[in-house]
């Protein structure tokens, strides 16, 4: 006996994939939520992390709404994210070790909030953005010298 397709709560751009990955992850907008929120409250109070965005974000409210859309859009395929993550992490004074600290984060908060199977999808996906926004980063700074490493909060 077959389970019936979950509810799509956010418009997809291709719903049945939505719909199959949200049965096998146990991901939604609601799970989401809860992880954007609870994972940027950590980076927020994190000695490392929280300076670096204190300094770029003047509206909480809706950096967190943003990234909601990019979390599902990457996990959901949804569609609802419109900017341009690159061109915003461009100039971040970071380095890799802030990437690492980052994905720890980012782990522990998908095990504290999402099924294993959900989890997994999502880490795996923060990883692969870690990876490449940290070598643009660094191809940014080789090719730019005296690049300020500063940016604003367009993620």
């Amino acid at each position: 006996m077959s389970q019936p397709a979950p509810i799509v709560s956010a418009q997809s751009v291709r719903p049945d994939m939505t719909a199959e990955l949200m049965a096998k992850t146990g991901l939604d907008d609601d799970v989401l939520t809860a992880l954007v929120h609870q994972f940027y409250g950590k980076v927020r109070a994190d000695p490392m992390l929280g300076p670096v965005f204190e300094e770029r974000i003047a509206d909480w409210d809706a950096h967190l709404a943003r990234m909601v859309a990019f979390w599902s859009s990457v996990a959901l395929m949804t569609g609802r994210y419109n900017g341009t993550p690159m061109r915003a992490h461009m100039n971040l004074p970071v380095t890799w070790a802030h990437f690492e600290h980052w994905l720890e984060l980012f782990r522990a908060t998908a095990a504290e909030t999402c099924t294993p199977e959900g989890a997994a999808y999502l880490i795996v996906r923060a990883e692969r953005i870690a990876r490449s926004l940290n070598m643009a980063i660094e191809g940014f700074s080789a090719l730019i010298p005296g690049a300020t490493r500063e940016g604003g909060d367009e993620t």
